[in-house]
């Protein structure tokens, strides 16, 4: 699995937003960002959201992404829209689901797909949110502190 993007968001657009318009909080790219155990991504909208909470950090394929972009035709989606932590290449994170792993010395352990909702049509565009059913990322909990960084292009 390769980093090929790391996202904080200092609050929610989506979460706790239903009824209403999404909100315009930022999605902040960055080259690292720190793991918490048991906390979250520091900084992050949802670090200290409730104990134990599932989704402490998000990961996204960027392969995902691509085929996105090609079968709906919007060329234009961008990774942060999509309001995950971690973009990543190389892994089908479905299979991680109830599984611990490691990433860059950091262990993790996947508890569920990220359902997408409707927001996604308006974020990524037209279509989005049906067709990311299955394979819109992955939560997961923190399993020990550490640093996780962009790697190096390929």
């Amino acid at each position: 699995m390769n980093i090929v993007g790391l996202y904080i968001s200092p609050g929610h657009n989506f979460f706790g937003h239903h009824g209403g318009p999404a909100g315009t909080q930022p999605a902040i790219e960055l080259p690292a960002i720190e793991c918490v155990a048991g906390r979250g991504v520091r900084s992050d909208r949802f670090f200290d959201y409730a104990p134990d909470y599932k989704g402490q950090i998000t990961f996204f394929s960027i392969e995902v992404l691509e085929r996105l972009r090609d079968e709906l035709a919007l060329p234009e989606a961008r990774p942060e829209a999509a309001r995950r932590n971690v973009l990543v290449r190389g892994v089908e994170l479905n299979t991680l689901v109830g599984v611990e792993f490691e990433v860059q010395g950091v262990r993790f352990l996947g508890t569920e797909e990220c359902r997408p909702c409707y927001w996604m049509d308006g974020a990524l565009g037209p279509g989005a949110d049906s067709w990311l059913r299955g394979r819109g990322g992955l939560r997961a909990r923190i399993l020990t502190d550490g640093v996780l960084r962009l790697d190096p292009p390929r």
